[in-house]
């Protein structure tokens, strides 16, 4: 009996795939559980998964830069006996080419054979420590000093430049799609609003100081106390949890939070679901899974379909303020400046204070500016007076 093996992602919001690596050959066994190959969709990359025992009796489509529809059929298994090679060794040892997928990363940036390695992991698995062993080699040996010059003549207009072209990801490409659809469908219009965060900073660090006493290896960023207050303004200013449809506006039943991770092949917006029900330590826990299963390639499509709006913070990069552009098919994103001291006017005297510039884009289709007003405002009280939330 044979079984096909297919594209993933049919149903869960990806149309294509293209193969990274096959981590299991024609002819090798198969047991239930192993991964077949890596696959790259316009959302993150996944494991292709074997759900039957039996021999990898064929590759249909290769590794390579292929893109392949949701659906089709990538490899045949046959978990048939008299369909089976007769010279296949059930014990064949990983490939030379076996790597971790933080090994295959580094590979590509460093531009390292994983294939002239040998592994020092588990049965050879080649893992990051040998490929930065083997990039900082190749960067120690010195370039051929008898190659031909291939610098082109001063008279060429190209000789000034020297671009290396680097091919789009299928992530990278379906983020440009998006964003430039999303600039030039939706009416975007930009509040702005400065929030006094001394109560909130100092509540942080009161917390911080409780978990380190009690031993708890946690520790609350900023970022964590973004998506809590966000969520419990949203939940309190339900007209800007709305998305835009032709026919009717939706309303989100619940208070989902999508948060932007920068990874190494684009930004992606993992789910905080349910966000206005958690408390902070729990929202700090659920984030920092998330944030690393994206650096990791590895969320499920439940990880970030959906989300009722979107909260960007570059305020860690030294940002003061800027403007997102919207997620579709959501209707706002906040954009969080960092956190920095200022001179402020208090009861009519200089003072100083620590304050965050926060920048809500919206789809002006989905929401009135009244309305965002108000979100706004809900949101700067909460940071300027967290305590409230207690009552």
């Amino acid at each position: 009996m044979t079984i096909q093996v297919l594209m993933p992602g049919a149903g869960a919001g990806t149309s294509h795939g293209k193969i990274i690596q096959w981590l299991k050959q024609k002819g090798d066994k198969v047991s239930a559980g192993d991964i077949l190959a890596e696959v790259e969709t316009d959302k993150a990359v996944i494991d292709v998964e074997a759900f039957d025992e039996g021999v990898l009796q064929e590759i249909v489509v290769e590794a390579g830069d292929v893109e392949v529809a949701a659906g089709e059929v990538i490899a045949i298994l046959s978990n048939s006996v008299q369909d089976q090679p007769k010279d296949i060794a059930p014990t064949t040892a990983f490939p030379r080419h076996f790597a971790s997928p933080s090994a295959r990363r580094l590979a590509r940036q460093a531009d390292v054979d994983v294939t002239t390695l040998k592994g020092s992991g588990p049965g050879g698995r080649v893992v990051r420590v040998d490929v930065e062993a083997a990039a900082t080699f190749a960067a120690c040996v010195p370039a051929p000093t008898s190659a031909p010059s291939t610098v082109r003549p001063s008279s060429t207009p190209e000789s000034s430049t020297h671009a290396q072209r680097i091919p789009h990801s299928t992530m990278r490409k379906t983020i440009a799609r998006r964003l430039q659809e999303a600039k030039q469908q939706i009416p975007h219009f930009y509040l702005t609003v400065d929030c006094r965060m001394d109560a909130a900073w100092d509540m942080r660090a009161q917390i911080n100081a409780i978990l380190a006493g009690s031993g708890q290896r946690l520790n609350i960023t900023i970022n964590d106390v973004l998506v809590y207050v966000v969520a419990r303004a949203l939940a309190r200013v339900p007209d800007v949890n709305v998305r835009w449809a032709a026919d009717a506006m939706q309303q989100n039943s619940g208070v989902d939070i999508s948060v932007a991770v920068s990874t190494d092949k684009g930004l992606v917006t993992p789910i905080v679901r349910d966000a206005d029900r958690k408390g902070l330590v729990e929202i700090s826990r659920e984030v920092d899974a998330l944030v690393d299963k994206a650096r990791a390639g590895r969320l499920a499509p439940a990880d970030y379909e959906g989300g009722g709006l979107t909260i960007s913070n570059l305020g860690m990069q030294g940002i003061k303020a800027f403007a997102a552009i919207i997620n579709p098919p959501q209707a706002a994103i906040l954009a969080f400046g960092a956190v920095e001291k200022r001179p402020i006017v208090l009861d009519d005297a200089l003072s100083i204070a620590r304050v965050m510039t926060v920048t809500m884009s919206a789809d002006h289709r989905a929401i009135d500016g009244a309305a965002a007003a108000r979100f706004l405002a809900e949101l700067k009280g909460l940071f300027e007076t967290p305590y409230s939330l207690l009552a």
